[in-house]
């Protein structure tokens, strides 16, 4: 059973930067592709980022691609979410999500993913 914990969420102005951080702990660590989603009331849950278990793939939702980077250290059994050029429509509940990893590539899609955080808020002011 793995378990995950994200901080690092809060409270920014528009153009501003977070990172976010997932840390988790219960199972091999490097065995877990891990991903970051989004949720805002009243909306489905929707992908941003997926980096495979080695680093080595990393996946982004068109609308951050060049303003968030995704990363993981295994030896510290985290993954960040590191988030420049904040957007108000970036506002959401960040969640991050372990998957068992079976292929080299992540997977983009939430049932797809085994384990799950509680979510940490962050909300973009303009």
């Amino acid at each position: 059973q793995v378990q995950l914990v994200e901080s690092g969420g809060g409270l920014v102005q528009a153009g501003g930067s977070l990172r976010l951080s997932c840390a988790a702990s219960g199972g091999t660590f490097n065995s877990y592709a891990m991903g970051w989603f989004r949720q805002t009331p009243g909306k489905e849950r929707e992908f941003v980022t997926a980096i495979s278990w080695s680093g080595g793939t990393t996946y982004y939702t068109e609308s951050v691609k060049g303003r968030f980077t995704i990363s993981r250290d295994n030896a510290r059994n985290t993954v960040y979410l590191q988030m420049n050029r904040l957007k108000p429509e970036d506002t959401a509940v960040y969640y991050c999500a372990a998957d068992f990893a079976v292929t080299p590539n992540p997977p983009l899609h939430e049932d797809e993913y085994e384990y799950w955080g509680q979510g940490t808020q962050v909300t973009v002011s303009s």
